[in-house]
């Protein structure tokens, strides 16, 4: 097999879309790739922190099977050779899997979760775990057992959450692919930090089996890629129905490989500032208004549009605390102490809770989905910025306050996406340039109810005529210039460095 030298940086920058095609046309080896990628995680992880614990013996194995499969001419998955980052709060057979929790820091899964078993099943190759905030609570991807990541365009900086650590390992071509879910803005607000894609699928498109109340449509699982077509080929690769999901469904998983031809000149496109609900600094106001005035060319129409949303922030409080009640019961009542502050306080906020708050939140959200069609008669896509600031320190928990208002809790400055979460239509960030603090700027953007293949196309469209604009095309990391942290990017971990599972090697990665 022809292969592309391990060090040349070129290769672990090249898309997933097109690694695969090469790999398909023995072109690239999936050894060689996995090399590549292994020595950029050891050159470029110490500064950022974002893969956590590690099976590259056992990846090796998997990629010199796969690497004989294409030479046998065997048929081949979606993914086929691709090393993939899993994000810890997905079990996996055999690797350390820990919610960022103290609880599981020596947890080891003796099966995959479903997300992880189909994407093995479609040829890619789990090469490591990525970093989120403890037990997946809040959009600041740091805990107690593997520290904070950091951002690749600043390590001092954050890299959003919960999906943060895959975000970073994206940007840093650490990884070709890498997964990601999303309650509150978990998929879209690492991507914006980071200069990256993140999709929000409707509930239901890709199973999610690990939620307790499997009736829920806030949580999903989606996927992240450095482009809408790689997050494509993950949500091929995933989608379809899983009776572990209650709300999942037969549908045509192929049918999402290739984002439809859109038009943009057709589609009318409203915009807000804040969905009249969230608070947002004014920084980032500006910053939207100038993105909008670059690209509003593109549209039949480009409309500031206001939105009325009801007591939208009181029916995600409600609803978010009640599946942190269903999920850590156990733990509360066993040690309140073994959970940490953002954990305890949504547990401590539901167990407050009554009967009534749940009736009067699940009402309120089904008002809120009526009301929000209102602004879809009239428009094909609603655009907003994915977070109201700028990225900000680790070593801050949370943006505290937000456009100078007083932020009630540590994810009210989420409200730009968790409005949308409460929907449940689909969304995807975009990276669209910097900010004015010369950070990356994501742009969200929501699609009409269930329209997924839709908002993908026009997402695919908008990222091509982006490219063209230096105002919104990605940006990309000077990962030559990248720094410790200050204070260092320390880990706590008090595992062993290697761990052993059904006969699988799991080294334990920690930050310098």
């Amino acid at each position: 097999m022809h292969t592309a030298p391990s060090s040349s940086p070129s290769l672990v920058e090249l898309s997933a879309v097109e690694l695969r095609r090469l790999i398909g046309a023995r072109q690239v080896s999936p050894v060689e790739l996995l090399d590549a990628c292994i020595a950029r995680i050891d050159s470029v992880n110490p500064y950022v922190n974002a893969v956590t614990a590690t099976c590259f013996d056992r990846a090796r194995s998997e990629a010199h099977a796969a690497e004989k499969a294409v030479m046998a001419g065997d048929p081949l998955g979606l993914l086929h050779g691709l090393p993939l980052g899993v994000k810890d709060l997905e079990p996996t057979e055999g690797l350390l899997t820990t919610w960022g929790s103290p609880i599981y820091r020596d947890h080891v899964p003796t099966q995959d979760i479903e997300l992880v078993a189909r994407l093995r099943r479609a040829g890619a190759i789990v090469a490591g775990k990525t970093n989120v905030p403890e037990m997946g609570a809040g959009a600041n991807s740091r805990n107690d057992v593997w520290g904070a990541t950091g951002n690749p365009f600043n390590p001092n900086l954050n890299a959003g959450g919960s999906s943060g650590g895959s975000a970073a390992a994206l940007a840093c071509d650490m990884l070709p692919v890498c997964t990601g879910s999303d309650t509150g803005g978990s998929l879209r607000i690492p991507a914006a930090k980071c200069g990256v894609v993140g999709f929000r699928p409707s509930p239901g498109i890709v199973p999610s089996v690990r939620k307790l109340l499997g009736w829920t449509p806030l949580s999903v699982v989606g996927p992240m890629g450095r482009t809408v077509e790689d997050a494509c080929l993950q949500l091929a690769a995933s989608a379809g129905v899983h009776a572990g999901d209650p709300l999942s469904y037969p549908l045509d998983a192929a049918s999402f490989l290739h984002p439809a031809r859109t038009d943009l000149s057709r589609l009318r496109v409203a915009w807000t500032e804040d969905f009249g609900a969230c608070d947002v600094d004014e920084g980032i106001r500006a910053t939207f208004r100038q993105k909008i005035a670059a690209m509003r060319h593109l549209f039949a129409a480009c409309d500031e549009v206001k939105l009325d949303l009801g007591d939208v922030h009181r029916c995600f409080d409600v609803l978010r605390a009640e599946s942190f009640v269903a999920g850590m019961q156990a733990a509360y009542e066993r040690d309140p102490d073994s959970l940490g502050p953002n954990p305890r306080a949504n547990y401590e906020m539901g167990a407050r809770m009554s009967l009534l708050d749940a009736a009067w939140a699940q009402a309120e959200q089904t008002r809120l989905l009526k009301r929000f069609q209102d602004t879809f008669a009239d428009y094909d896509l609603i655009l907003s910025p994915t977070t109201p600031v700028s990225p900000f320190p680790w070593t801050q928990l949370y943006a505290a306050q937000v456009g100078g208002q007083q932020q009630a809790n540590y994810y009210r400055w989420l409200a730009l996406t968790y409005v949308v979460t409460l929907t449940t239509h689909p969304a995807i960030s975009l990276p669209c340039g910097t900010d004015h603090a010369g950070m990356p700027f994501g742009l969200q953007v929501v699609g009409g109810f269930r329209r997924d293949h839709e908002l993908l196309g026009a997402a695919h469209a908008m990222e091509q005529a982006f490219s063209t604009q230096e105002a919104l095309r990605r940006p990309r990391p000077d990962l030559a210039a990248l720094r410790p942290a200050e204070p260092a990017l320390t880990s706590i971990v008090t595992a062993p460095p290697v761990l052993h599972a059904q006969g699988a090697a799991v080294e334990a990665v920690s930050a310098v």
